[in-house]
């Protein structure tokens, strides 16, 4: 079998199964939804990763370990991960191979010569290598793994699941989906400009197996420096790594096309140097890495940014179990995993409320959501790679069993807007966030009192036993008999009200009569009932059932914020 043609098996493997994963990262009753199957593993053979939470938390997360094995088969094969596994590097070349399918021969050498920029890359992992170093992982941002993963997750699974209903019964939201599909179109568009555009010239990932490869024992190479003109390992190399001449090992993306098209069988994969001479990396300046050094500084600025502490946007809530915001920033990759497996749909990217360094980390939003944080799922640690957000039992997030002293796990605190709330605001009745709170006994309590409604005021009524006929016109826009309104003898707030339980035209039927009024000539008001809430933040648990199904549209009367949240290393309950 030609090599080629394994490449392409692997490479038609390794994508079918990042699909795959994709897909399967969806809760339900499904065969073919997550069991448990270890859906990040191709997350975990990531060393970029691994190689970036190392330098962050000084620590290795277990299943991270994965990536050991690219590295040592990088280091004794070399680039082997791009061309035969990565599947956003099968997607790039196969897009760039169908925008230069007509080019003449002349085209496509120029097309995959050497360029300097292939530089680039060297420095951009530098750079986030420094973020890094200073505590802030960033990786994820163009880490082709967490990128595809991202990409996939959040912009084109859910036009499936909104157009078709067959990887998700209901239809999905993220915000700036927009801009996550924008850039994966933007990295897979560029192939249009020069082949593998993204990998040659952008993708840290790629640069790190260039480091690790470029003393593997085992290389392309030439059997012999004399060659002839005839550039066909140029035309079809997709790493540009100059193989008809001195070889840039480091850019070799092991795409074995010279192997299998060289005429005069020159070219061979061997344990030996390159006849034709070999080079290690590109050409790479102390200029460009005194520039992306610079991560040190940006980094450093983002901690005196005010964004952390009291200065912390406190609208930013974070899924259950996420590790303090230090720590979580320090591990999160951006892969959008959390966000895919939540059933609710209440993981979002975030966008600035988590400051630049959080862009795209998991937030909280329940107003996109289906509901609240479902009380009985813990699915979003279970998916984590990194554990940023760490994987917790049902127990430990509810408080039950051995955690009960504890308490439950608290992702923040409701707050009432007294200036939205219908109680509160408009002297209308409303019990929902009350009747939803899923804690017993509940976060949300309510104080009855009773309010005279507007124009209702010492209205002239003629009383017999239970039925009353006023006098003065009902006021409009409200449904007396709807169980919420009351009569009481005007100017007498401490007369038990009587509840109003049938209108017709001006006539009004009561409960019980109104004792001890006289038959003509009573005045009476007509007041409503109104159960206003109030928060117990030491029972709260953020979980906002409340302010999902809250009726008022666009800023919710009832909101949660990360006041109280356990995850907070100094977070102290409100007294």
């Amino acid at each position: 079998m030609r090599i080629v043609t394994v490449r392409r098996i692997s490479q038609s493997f390794f994508l079918i199964m990042f699909l795959w994963f994709c897909v399967a990262a969806t809760l339900g009753a499904a065969w073919w939804q997550w069991r448990g199957w270890p859906i990040n593993w191709l997350l975990d053979l990531d060393p970029l990763t691994a190689l970036a939470t190392v330098l962050a938390t000084g620590t290795l997360y277990a299943t991270l370990t994965w990536s050991l094995v690219t590295i040592v088969l990088t280091l004794v094969v070399g680039r082997f991960f791009c061309g035969f596994a990565c599947p956003l590097g099968t997607i790039n070349q196969a897009t760039g191979w169908l925008a230069r399918r007509g080019l003449h021969h002349h085209g496509r050498v120029e097309a995959n010569r050497y360029r300097r920029a292939q530089s680039w890359k060297y420095y951009f992992l530098a750079f986030f290598l420094a973020l890094a170093f200073m505590g802030s992982v960033q990786t994820g941002l163009i880490d082709p793994l967490p990128l595809l993963h991202r990409s996939v997750n959040l912009a084109l699974l859910p036009l499936v699941d909104n157009n078709l209903g067959v990887l998700s019964g209901e239809p999905r939201f993220y915000t700036s989906a927009w801009f996550i599909g924008v850039m994966l179109l933007g990295v897979v568009g560029l192939n249009l400009v020069l082949p593998r555009f993204f990998c040659r010239f952008i993708c840290p990932l790629g640069a790190l197996f260039g480091l690790l490869g470029r003393f593997s024992p085992w290389r392309i190479g030439k059997t012999s420096d004399k060659c002839g003109d005839c550039c066909t390992c140029e035309e079809y190399c997709e790493g540009a790594c100059r193989p008809s001449g001195t070889i840039i090992i480091g850019e070799c993306v092991m795409c074995m096309n010279c192997l299998d098209r060289c005429p005069a069988s020159r070219v061979t994969f061997a344990g030996l140097p390159s006849a034709a001479g070999e080079a290690g990396l590109p050409d790479l300046s102390r200029r460009g890495f005194i520039v992306a050094g610079s991560g040190l500084l940006v980094a450093s600025m983002w901690g005196v940014g005010g964004l952390a502490g009291t200065g912390r946007d406190a609208s930013l809530i974070r899924p259950p179990g996420a590790l303090d915001e230090d720590r979580f920033l320090a591990r999160c990759i951006r892969c959008g995993q959390c966000m895919r497996i939540c059933p609710a749909n209440i993981i979002h990217p975030a966008l600035l409320e988590a400051g630049v360094q959080g862009l795209w980390t998991p937030a909280i939003n329940y107003r996109l959501s289906r509901s609240g944080c479902q009380p009985n799922c813990i699915a979003c640690g279970q998916v984590c790679p990194t554990a940023a957000i760490r994987p917790i039992s049902l127990d430990e997030k509810l408080g039950a069993g051995e955690f009960a002293a504890q308490g439950p796990i608290r992702m923040g605190t409701a707050f009432v807007d007294r200036g939205r709330c219908l109680p509160w605001a408009m002297d209308r009745p409303c019990l929902v966030c009350h009747e939803l709170c899923p804690v017993s006994p509940k976060a949300i309590f309510i104080r009855t009192t009773f309010e005279t409604i507007r124009d209702s005021e010492a209205l002239p009524a003629k009383i017999q036993g239970q039925s009353v006929e006023l006098s003065a016109a009902i006021p409009t826009g409200v449904n007396l008999a709807s169980g919420d309104y009351y009569l009481r003898p005007a100017g007498a707030p401490e007369t038990a009200p009587r509840r109003i339980t049938g209108m017709a035209g001006a006539g009004l039927t009561l409960e019980r009569p109104l004792e001890g009024l006289a038959a003509a000539g009573t005045q009476v008001d007509i007041v409503v009932r109104l159960s206003r809430p109030f928060v117990d933040a030491a029972r709260c648990i953020g979980c906002g059932m409340c302010e999902h199904e809250c009726p008022v549209s666009g800023r919710r009367a009832i909101r949660v914020y990360s006041e109280n949240e356990s995850r907070s290393r100094s977070g102290r309950l409100l007294i």
